[in-house]
């Protein structure tokens, strides 16, 4: 689904003056912060969507060969930074024509408003009045408000660590499996796939990586568990890919962890290259209720679904330990590779394409 940041102008990208009209290039002046912020925050995936009353726009008291000039520039100087919108929506509407396009009326946000493509609530409005904060409500958004010289880079600094969210659902004939995972561990919380132990590893990631995950799985347990672990692993490694986006500023490589008697080492890197090797031997046939073969093939599917290079060992006597050491020695190295410095925005290749 597809997230939007709807932008104010006056008085968030541009300063607003004392007639409330940019309807010269003299007027145009931006809010300090907007343009760094909005550039730090153009490349999170979002559409970026301006959103904007201009009372009386087109008629007399605003005639539109006034408004265009400023607007084209300010266009221009953020797409020379790279900020670049997807969609404009102005409203001409005076407050006392009381038109539900006004903002914060929803009705130029048609487009928006019950469209399964988009994901509302995980959308975000940006805007410096309290009409703003009251459209954010009728969209069913967020509403981050600019109202200080240091607003944007505070917005970008909340966009940057929260955007990393992704949920996949995945349906087939064997499993019917819900799956959402915030890499910064803000999203919702829960494991039941029917297989208490595989639930127990599961969590291990959760727990050691610092993501929140949600994962519940209705499989076809009364054949076997491969299809349950095999597509939760699928689904899992979607999710994560999903949510690593463009993964710029991410540390990308990840460790190794002992677990009592046990040890695991698990190296991993989001190269975006798939490769997949397994050195790990059990002498049980299950542990609790989860075949400990199922295990390799639960972390070769999440290799290749997530899109990573991924390399197991782990040497232990007792199963339940190995198994565990190998969760969170994984969860470690995720955690070590998805951990992104919200200051610095580079891509960790020398390629510069990952």
């Amino acid at each position: 689904m597809k997230r939007v940041l709807f932008i104010d102008r006056d008085g968030t990208i541009l300063a607003e003056p004392a007639d409330e009209q940019v309807d010269s290039l003299e007027k145009m002046e931006f809010i300090p912060g907007a343009i760094s912020g909005l550039r730090s925050i153009a490349g999170l995936g979002y559409e970026l969507v301006m959103a904007t009353n201009q009372d009386g726009l087109g008629t007399p008291a605003f005639p539109e060969e006034d408004f265009w000039p400023a607007h084209n520039k300010m266009l221009g100087i953020l797409k020379g930074e790279g900020v670049v919108f997807d969609d404009f929506l102005i409203d001409e509407h005076f407050p006392a024509d009381n038109s539900p396009f006004r903002k914060p009326g929803t009705g130029m946000f048609g487009k928006y408003v019950g469209n399964p493509e988009y994901d509302l609530a995980g959308s975000w409005v940006i805007g410096d009045r309290d009409t703003d904060a009251q459209l954010a409500k009728n969209l069913g958004t967020g509403f981050l408000r600019v109202e200080g010289p240091d607003s944007w880079a505070q917005i970008a600094e909340a966009l940057r660590s929260t955007v990393r969210r992704a949920q996949v659902s995945r349906k087939t004939k064997e499993t019917d499996i819900q799956v959402v995972i915030d890499l910064d561990g803000k999203g919702p919380y829960g494991i039941d796939t029917g297989l208490k132990f595989f639930d127990h590893m599961l969590d291990q990631i959760a727990h050691h990586s610092g993501a929140s995950l949600l994962v519940k799985c209705k499989g076809d347990l009364e054949v076997d568990e491969h299809h349950t672990m095999e597509d939760v692993a699928i689904a899992l490694g979607e999710a994560i890919a999903t949510a690593l986006g463009d993964k710029r500023g991410i540390g990308r490589y990840g460790f190794a962890l002992p677990m009592d008697e046990s040890r695991a080492l698990v190296l991993l890197d989001f190269g975006g290259r798939i490769d997949f090797a397994w050195d790990v031997q059990f002498t049980r046939e299950y542990v609790g209720d989860t075949p400990t073969e199922m295990f390799k093939h639960f972390f070769q599917s999440l290799c290749s679904a997530s899109k990573c290079n991924l390399r197991i060992e782990a040497k232990g006597e007792n199963n339940h330990h190995i198994a565990e050491a190998v969760f969170k020695a994984y969860a470690r190295a995720l955690k070590m590779a998805i951990k992104r410095d919200v200051f610095s925005y580079e891509l960790p290749s020398s390629k510069g394409l990952l």
